[in-house]
């Protein structure tokens, strides 16, 4: 099982960018794919936000956030990063980066095989 750690998140006002990190606690990631989701504090289930294939960096982003949000990797840092710009209140929420250890990308929570904790993003005036 892979251990991710997410970083980067805080309280920001509406308009601004933040830069989510996530990488593996332990070793180096081997796995196919890394996925971004985010729990609104008033949803019952996570939001698929986007994802990445870890050797050809083909990524997808939901209709949601196109156009602000741009999922990134970089292998020497071992690091999948999201960058969120023009945030707005319903941004607000707790994200998780999600590892899928086999093709193809999948948007599904039950699709991604490990988990980090979360980094509480918070977009308020």
């Amino acid at each position: 099982q892979v251990h991710l750690v997410e970083s980067g998140g805080g309280l920001v006002q509406p308009g601004d960018s933040l830069k989510l990190s996530c990488t593996t606690s332990v070793g180096t990631f081997s796995g196919y794919a890394m996925g971004w989701f985010r729990q609104a504090p008033d949803k019952e289930r996570g939001e698929w936000v986007g994802g990445i294939t870890w050797i050809g960096g083909m990524s997808l982003i939901s209709d949601s956030v196109k156009g602000r949000f741009t999922i990134s990797r970089d292998h020497a840092q071992n690091t999948v990063y999201l960058q969120m710009n023009n945030l707005v209140p319903d941004d607000t929420g707790v994200y998780y980066c999600a590892s899928r250890n086999k093709p193809p990308l999948r948007t599904g929570l039950a699709d991604y095989d490990s988990w980090g904790q979360g980094t509480q993003v918070t977009v308020s005036s």
